[in-house]
């Protein structure tokens, strides 16, 4: 049975790699998108090819790391589509460095986007959910948040925050509320990020790990999967690893 016909998403980071697939992904289930990101080419040809097969899509450009973004994006999904279901925060940065290299920059990066990021959208499309106590909310994390690497302590950090707020979301909202929250946890996947790494053994180390990565459409079918449930039923964590990773 498909629970997700004429829903709403906002998805986060949607411009390329897992956000683009998962919008691809809802969208053939009926589900009415609005993919958000900082790059608006890539949004249009997500959109257009949404489009092209049938679906509905917009694209809006929105810098998640400011909170009145966030909120004059769930206020364009309302107004566009008549309500915002489901909440997909996918945008993220992984940027490889050693501690020795205080690359503050880059730590900064990650906080902003990774943590104040989420926070910012789940404040923005919360008062509409809890004032119909129904709303799904998926928090994209990643294996890094339950296994740390030297290469990847603020990466990781940032990911350990995403499973800890989760899990508080889920035992108030979920609970009290009838907002159902999930994580995904993808293992290694090959969307470009290891070409922002701007610390050069990072980026080798990065580089590396993209040999053995999956494709995002795999992380895609994980999503729809721990979306597309009875109201009944809540998804916790998946982790979605290549075989030969080992974590």
């Amino acid at each position: 049975m498909n629970h997700l016909q004429n829903k709403t998403a906002i998805i986060t980071g949607a411009s390329s790699g897992i956000g683009a697939a998962t919008a691809q992904e809802l969208a053939r289930h009926g589900v009415n998108i609005v993919a958000v990101a900082l790059d608006q080419e890539g949004l249009d040809k997500l959109v257009e090819g949404i489009k092209a097969e049938g679906g509905k899509a917009e694209g809006l450009l929105t810098d998640v790391t400011r909170l009145e973004d966030s909120q004059a994006l769930v206020k364009y999904a309302a107004d566009t589509y008549g309500s915002v279901d489901i909440l997909i925060n996918n945008a993220g940065l992984m940027l490889f460095s050693r501690w020795s290299d205080v690359v503050w920059e880059d730590w900064n990066k990650m906080v902003d986007v990774n943590i104040k990021g989420y926070l910012n959208t789940i404040a923005a499309v919360l008062p509409g959910m809890l004032e119909k106590n129904d709303g799904q909310i998926l928090n994209m994390a990643s294996v890094a948040g339950h296994q740390v690497d030297a290469g990847a302590g603020v990466y990781s950090a940032t990911k350990f925050f995403v499973h800890a707020i989760t899990e508080s979301m889920r035992k108030d909202l979920g609970v009290n509320r009838g907002i159902r929250v999930n994580t995904i946890s993808p293992g290694v996947i090959n969307t470009g990020w290891a070409d922002k790494v701007s610390d050069p053994e990072g980026r080798k180390v990065a580089q590396e790990l993209t040999k053995i990565a999956i494709s995002p459409q795999d992380v895609a079918s994980a999503v729809v999967y721990a979306l597309n449930q009875p109201k009944n039923v809540t998804v916790n964590d998946l982790i979605i690893s290549p075989t030969q990773q080992n974590w």
